[in-house]
């Protein structure tokens, strides 16, 4: 049984499918499996994967006909063996010690989830750059590790709702049953966030262990325009979720507080004036009214900027 499985969803990727795999395959803590999802590439992706399989017996290779980021992970952990899950993007890359440190750390804590520390990687300039939206630590509890039940207010504005700066359990995710959403856009979110309510315990790493690659062609964040709405679908069923086993009211001011960010956000990313207006309309009729978020007070908000 392998320590942990590196689930990496791949779509023409040929531009930064080395960089990637090198960053996996050179990992100190050598007992990985690395499963890679061809989800239908159209470029020399499988002929990359193909190479590198052919020298390295820990790296499995699936196909299938594109379906998206959120279908091609499912397909991942359906064969996955390892104790640990660790997610990568096929344009992002590891740290060589990154699976290391945070195998240690998830043992010695005890924990179902670690979350690490992450940079941007600029594409254009090859920069590296800080990402204070991955680590918010000012909205950390005092005690680490901890669970959802220490820090109601704040858990889903700790992190990112990113899964490749963490590692996970896997008996945790087989218990709790959870899976990525397949849709187009931020089909991370649900399964991030859903992990962090059922995780017997929470740790974090201040180690910048990956690093994620901005101003790419398929990157998701360039093409919100064509789905600005699946955040919202995506937050829609967490709070499905959270209803439905019972924890919505004690967690509602993180997840409004989240979603708020999110719409604020996911609308200023919008490059085409038609999904702007649309999304700028579904805020202000339905998200806010429905969710009484107008009325709430000030101090109910974690940013000033987002309340007003």
């Amino acid at each position: 049984m392998p320590k942990v499985s590196v689930i990496i969803p791949v779509y023409n990727a040929e531009k930064y499918l080395h960089e990637c795999l090198d960053s996996v395959i050179n990992q100190t803590l050598k007992e990985i499996e690395i499963i890679c999802i061809n989800d239908g590439s159209t470029d020399k992706t499988i002929d990359i994967l193909n190479e590198y399989a052919s020298t390295d017996n820990r790296i499995i290779i699936l196909s299938q006909v594109n379906k998206g980021g959120g279908a091609a992970r499912n397909a991942g952990l359906e064969i996955a063996k390892g104790i640990y899950i660790a997610f990568l993007d096929s344009d992002d890359f590891f740290d060589l010690q990154a699976l290391e440190k945070a195998y240690v750390k998830i043992i010695n804590d005890n924990a179902d989830i670690v979350v690490f520390n992450c940079m941007t990687y600029n594409n254009d300039n090859k920069e590296y750059g800080n990402a204070p939206w991955i680590f918010v630590k000012k909205y950390f509890p005092q005690n680490i590790p901890f669970s959802y039940h220490d820090t109601k207010d704040y858990i889903f504005n700790l992190f990112s709702s990113t899964v490749w700066n963490k590692l996970y359990n896997r008996e945790m995710i087989i218990k709790s049953g959870i899976r990525f959403q397949e849709i187009k856009r931020t089909n991370d979110l649900y399964f991030a966030y859903i992990a962090l309510i059922n995780a017997r315990n929470i740790t974090v790493l201040d180690d910048i262990l990956v690093f994620y690659r901005k101003n790419t062609q398929h990157n998701s964040q360039s093409t919100n325009h064509e789905t600005p709405f699946d955040f919202y679908y995506a937050m829609n069923a967490v709070k499905d979720e959270l209803n439905k086993i019972g924890v919505y009211d004690e967690l509602e001011r993180s997840y409004l507080n989240r979603l708020l960010e999110s719409s604020i956000y996911t609308l200023l990313s919008l490059k085409e004036r038609k999904s702007f207006v649309l999304l700028y309309k579904k805020i202000k009729e339905i998200i806010l009214v429905e969710l009484d978020i107008e009325n709430r007070p000030e101090n109910y908000f974690h940013d000033i900027y987002n309340y007003h």
